[in-house]
């Protein structure tokens, strides 16, 4: 009996245009019920729906890239582009971005090291890619705003998640990692290969899919709740029906299958080896891409089915495919135990069953369809031997029979890939083959083929069965083209492990900032008026940590002074002078600080951690004084100065040091020479210092969002996006755990500095969520700065 509609998949139509690999697909917004495709030929095609019959008309050809195109993302309509705009990703390492109705670019992202094969778009302009290079990147409009750096390969797979500031990369590392606002928050292990899609189900769930041929469901939280088996090679797709939770999935194992509450409901196989990537449209109909250039669309609607002349063409063209055995699509083949013809008699249990028959010494295979009762042929089976790896002696690789599987480097940073070889193969044609199916470059076509004849020299048919290269002298590893140059990414965080957040650029130098007045009394009294006025930003001068008790401060050091061992030991003229010093730059005294005196206060600072803390209070307060900031600030001390102030920023150092370092800091701040050297240092210096945020220390808090603070106020004076972003990030993730309410006040100060007259530190905010993070501070009483504060601060978001 037929099943009835909205039960089974059948093709509506195949697509024709791409000359080369179709390697991905996205959705449109506009035409409604369109699509776009990217392909190896180079190009990217938007198709519209035919309205007169069930096919899609191309209405452009985007050209832009130098090389292979991987991936293609649809970026939300804003007022500037009401009909949103297309993002590509290729070879070339670039992302190129049309408007639909355009076949050039608009512009083009350049930053990448190498290719881009995962795009995804969030809201308020935002796009995330992942790239071979190991890192994935945020833009905004046409800047890169920051780059997320943790994992250890390719990073095949990204997506933004709609709760606002997350975002998830998949790795071939195997792992998937959760960001927000640019730090990684949580990593998912639990795949045994490269992690090939992701899709999101809902604010809490997602999905994944992996060369390990499972797919998984994950809890943002971190739990894996089920793992779907059913394909038999790499999955290199997924994607999700809308408004509900089943799925689709495309792969090596040339099938789509699409998943409904958690089964394998169909299997669909295509008449070409790897099925690249799928698209679900608006109306649930699944777009296909493949390895023959073909794109075809398929439907559960009876009137959007093809004619019944090209569905008899596409079985056909499936009955005609030559299936390798060696892919172990079909499990182990054993030619001479298989029954005949009669066998297709028998029904099969569940669609997409495989029955193998044997007809005149020729083996077919055949695939079960529940919908119509009936066997279909899905093509001839090649040169089955049989044999396992446990009787021929041969390594296995993607469930295929080698004498050798090599593993080849192309660059330091990216991915590691498998070449398989046989003694009887030609080694120019698989080095030729082994460079097409992964996008390499052809001229390293010379050194492959050699590297293959190389180490295959003389070899009587033995087993490699080691697969993977030596890590230590690299044997069986070869990396063409010099490593050198290419390892630009700076380490991960040295403290933490964690992946760093590395800003697009350096900063420029900073215009002299005039006299500082303290943060003090500011916004205590109000007037009875009732229009408040806005008199916390844009701060124009940095805020100094300026409360001083000089007589407290040398007794603690003479008394400490007094303990110390003896190569610490200062004598009593030493500390006379730190006294002359601490009375010049706390005002007491007109004279000025003397060279002698900062040879004294190095000595000083540099004591034991346990005893250091009185010298590094007469740092804090003598570097206010102009003298004493261009002393330590300039360009001859200042590598010893601040490589000194971040050792004390550790976060399992003592709290006492960590706090006066960041207030010594924040003090630089007052002078040009300080200024300077805080933004040239900004991205080392930020990243140290939110380190502090995990000892939940009150003051600590207060003195890293004065220090934030500072830095929005230089910021806001130039133009740095990059360095508006790292701030940015580090308001977010400290007002995540900041308790008191003069650091809350302070870090809201720095947001509506930085975020005042630039519309895209506006749209960056936005994207992170700060505007969600910040509102419950809109209706605290006291103190009525915070309130009044972040009342101003949200009018502009």
């Amino acid at each position: 009996a037929m099943a009835g509609e909205g039960s089974t998949f059948r093709l509506r139509c195949s697509l024709l245009g791409h000359g080369q690999d179709v390697r991905g697909l996205t959705r449109g917004l506009f035409p409604e019920g369109g699509f776009v495709s990217v392909s190896r030929d180079r190009t990217a095609r938007l198709w519209a729906p035919d309205g007169l019959n069930r096919g899609f008309t191309e209405m452009h050809c985007m050209s832009g890239h130098s090389n292979f195109v991987s991936c293609v993302c649809i970026i939300p309509p804003s007022d500037l582009y009401p009909r949103g705009l297309i993002a590509t990703g290729g070879n070339d390492h670039n992302i190129c971005i049309f408007t639909v109705d355009n076949t050039a670019p608009l512009y083009i992202l350049k930053g990448h090291k190498n290719t881009v094969c995962s795009l995804s778009s969030g809201k308020f302009g935002t796009l995330l890619s992942g790239s071979w290079d190991t890192t994935a990147k945020v833009w905004l409009n046409d800047r890169c705003m920051m780059t997320l750096q943790g994992h250890t390969a390719a990073i095949w797979a990204v997506k933004i998640l709609p709760e606002q500031g997350l975002m998830l990369t998949g790795s071939a590392d195997k792992t998937i990692k959760l960001w927000k606002a640019g730090r990684c928050e949580r990593t998912f292990t639990g795949h045994e290969d490269c992690v090939r899609g992701l899709a999101i189900l809902s604010e809490m769930e997602f999905l994944s899919c992996a060369n390990d041929a499972s797919v998984r469901r994950w809890q943002i939280s971190g739990e894996c709740l089920q793992v779907y088996y059913g394909h038999t090679n790499y999955i290199y797709s997924i994607s999700v029906f809308p408004r509900c939770k089943d799925f689709v999935t495309t792969g090596e194992d040339r099938s789509l299958r699409i998943w409904k509450q958690g089964e394998c409901a169909q299997t669909i196989r295509l008449p070409a080896q790897s099925v690249w990537c799928c698209c679900v449209l608006d109306n649930g109909d699944i777009v296909v891409g493949a390895s023959d250039g073909i794109i075809r669309v398929f439907t559960e609607s009876l009137e959007r089915t093809a004619s019944a002349e090209e569905i008899q063409a596409f079985e056909n063209e499936l009955a005609q495919a030559s299936i390798d055995p060696k892919t172990g699509d079909l499990g182990d083949i054993n030619a001479d135990d298989l029954p005949g013809r009669e066998h297709l008699k028998d029904p099969g249990t569940r669609d997409g069953q495989t029955r193998l028959i044997k007809d005149n010494g020729k083996v077919e295979a055949y695939q079960w369809s529940v919908s119509e009762g009936r066997w279909i042929k899905i093509g001839d089976v090649v040169g089955s031997s049989g044999a396992t790896q446990q009787t021929s002696g041969k390594v296995l690789f993607e469930g295929k029979e080698y004498d050798y599987v090599f593993t080849i480097d192309v660059n330091e940073n990216g991915p590691s890939y498998k070449l398989p070889y046989n003694i009887t193969d030609d080694p120019w044609l698989t080095a030729y083959n082994f460079l097409q199916k992964n996008d390499l470059n052809p001229m390293f076509l010379d050194q492959v083929a050699k590297f293959i004849m190389d180490n295959t020299k003389g070899q009587t048919l033995l087993s490699t069965s080691n697969e993977f290269s030596d890590p230590f002298t690299g044997a069986g590893r070869y990396v063409p083209g010099s490593s050198s140059g290419s390892s630009t990414i700076p380490g991960a965080d040295p403290f933490t492990g964690a992946g760093r957040y590395v800003p697009g650029s350096a900063s420029n130098a900073v215009p002299p900032v005039g006299g500082v007045d303290p943060f003090t009394g500011m916004g205590a009294y109000q007037s009875a008026a009732a229009k408040v006025e806005n008199i916390y930003f844009p701060k124009k001068d940095a805020v100094t940590f300026d409360q001083a008790n000089p007589t407290q401060i040398l007794g603690k050091l003479k008394e400490l002074n007094g303990s110390a061992a003896e190569e610490h030991k200062l004598t009593e003229d030493d500390l006379i002078i730190l006294e002359k010093l601490l009375s010049a730059t706390c005002n007491t005294s007109a004279e000025t600080p003397t060279a002698q005196q900062l040879q004294t206060l190095w000595r000083a600072v540099n004591w034991p951690e346990d005893i250091v803390f009185p010298a590094l209070d007469i740092l804090r307060l003598s570097v206010r004084h102009p003298t004493v900031n261009e002393n330590f600030c300039s360009e001859k001390e200042h590598v010893q100065f601040i490589i000194l102030l971040l050792k004390f920023l550790n976060p399992k150092g003592k709290q006492a040091n960590q706090l006066l370092a960041l207030r010594a800091l924040c003090n630089c701040f007052v002078s040009h020479a300080g200024q300077k050297l805080m933004m040239e240092q900004r991205d080392e210096i930020m990243t140290q210092a939110i380190e502090t945020k995990s000892g939940n220390n009150k003051n600590i808090h207060i003195a890293l969002a004065t220090l934030t603070l500072n830095y929005a106020v230089c910021l806001h004076k130039v133009n740095n996006i990059e360095g508006k972003a790292q701030c940015l990030s580090v308001i977010s993730t400290v007002m995540e755990v900041v308790q008191d309410l003069e650091a809350v006040f302070r870090l809201l100060v720095a947001l509506g500095t930085l975020i005042t007259d630039d519309t895209n530190a506006v749209q960056l905010a936005k994207s992170l969520g700060v505007d969600s993070q910040i509102k419950k501070y809109a209706s605290v009483s006291e103190p009525a700065k915070v309130k009044e504060c972040c009342r101003f601060v949200l009018n502009l978001l």
